[in-house]
């Protein structure tokens, strides 16, 4: 049997042994057409402290109960609803606040660092702009025009295209969420122009600057930059880890995790997850950290944080903050420098070395040759002179024939 009209269902403060909570209630039609009367918990008093913070927490949840619902009737939700059914079904792990287990992830499933991002975007971007505003009536061009005028509050500096083009993106993730599940019929966000091409380039660093700034770290933060600027790895992977995933004698590094935000989660992608060759110079300068480390049993982390007693990993941001950017500027490295850069310079390096990209791609661990080319092999200023000598030259030889 199918409802015709669209419930609503009743959101009230209920009073438990454990304090004041949210409870929505609603009633559903049973297959003999009679009506079961159900409730269910939407959070505390602290974790919503009013009736429209709970209400807005409650809309995703009323759009399934209003599944037998006329679609028309549907297709009048506004993004905000569409935002929280989404965070609840592609970002369960931020959803509902726990951890997720790298083993038990399924195939599609997004890494935790993905989540994040995604949520980041979704809050300071779009839900502030958008919210309020029904799906049938968000159109392209309007959105093309928000995009060009967005910039951080406090500078005024514009956002990079980079990161315009994601948040154009991720809307149109929303909107194709909102199709799959019959509440649109239509996804302006792919008549939305928005170019990804940088503005610059990114920072590189020359051998003579890596050696600088690495002389000027102190420990564990030297190690760390160290094996990230001989490897590529990411900055969740090398904080990810373990004692366990280093393979002295094989000389090999397995990439078996990521941890973002002390969340310890699965490698950014298949392709991530490959092993990394370990350097025999590099594995000896890893080995005389673990040397020095209190935390040296297979399952402890690399780079435990003693504050922590070892239960986790020292957070990168903080490293870095308080001993990298004061050790580049000791080392008279005027460029903008973070964890972020040292995988840049590898693929830059690499190629400038003559290596074939192919096997670039496979030391970054990229799932496309085209992202490695496009954004980590950049012509360094000798290659491109050289390049340019040669094709000089045998253009002139050929006109002294």
């Amino acid at each position: 049997m199918r409802r015709t009209s669209y419930q609503h269902g009743s959101l009230k403060l209920a009073d438990r042994k454990k304090g004041n909570v949210w409870e929505f209630r609603w009633r559903e039609v049973q297959i003999d057409g009679s009506i079961r009367r159900k409730n269910i918990v939407i959070g505390t008093i602290d974790e919503f402290p009013n009736h429209s913070a709970a209400q807005a927490a409650v809309d995703a949840l009323r759009l399934e109960i209003n599944q037998q619902t006329p679609q028309q009737l549907i297709k009048n939700i506004s993004l905000e609803t569409l935002v929280n059914h989404y965070r609840e079904h592609e970002l369960p792990d931020i959803f509902n606040k726990t951890k997720p287990v790298p083993d038990a992830a399924e195939e599609d499933r997004k890494s935790y660092a993905t989540q994040v991002t995604y949520d980041g975007y979704l809050r300071k971007w779009v839900l502030p702009r958008w919210r309020s505003c029904r799906l049938s009536e968000i159109k392209a061009v309007d959105v093309e025009k928000w995009l060009k005028t967005l910039c951080f509050p406090k500078t005024g500096v514009l956002l990079a295209r980079g990161s315009k083009a994601k948040i154009r993106n991720i809307m149109s993730v929303l909107y194709s969420h909102a199709i799959r599940w019959e509440w649109a019929d239509r996804n302006p966000i792919t008549s939305v122009r928005q170019s990804a091409k940088r503005q610059k380039a990114p920072e590189i660093l020359t051998p003579e600057e890596i050696v600088g700034i690495l002389k000027e770290l102190p420990e564990p933060l030297r190690t760390m930059i160290e094996l990230d600027a001989f490897t590529g790895l990411r900055r969740g992977e090398l904080i990810g880890l373990r004692w366990e995933d280093v393979d002295f004698e094989s000389l090999v590094l397995h990439v078996r995790r990521s941890v973002v935000a002390m969340v310890e989660g699965g490698p950014k992608t298949e392709a991530s997850q490959k092993d990394v060759p370990l350097d025999a110079q590099l594995a000896d300068c890893l080995f005389a950290w673990k040397q020095r480390s209190v935390y040296t049993q297979p399952g402890d982390w690399v780079f435990a944080s003693p504050h922590m007693k070892g239960r986790q990993p020292y957070w990168p941001s903080t490293l870095w903050r308080y001993y990298g950017r004061p050790a580049v500027k000791r080392a008279k490295v005027g460029k903008n420098v973070s964890y972020h850069t040292f995988r840049h310079t590898f693929g830059t390096l690499l190629n400038a070395n003559g290596e074939n990209p192919k096997v670039v791609q496979e030391l970054l661990r990229h799932a496309s040759l085209k992202v490695t080319t496009d954004v980590y092999m950049q012509a360094v200023s000798s290659q491109k002179r050289e390049a340019q000598s040669r094709l000089v030259k045998m253009v002139k030889a050929a006109g002294m024939k």
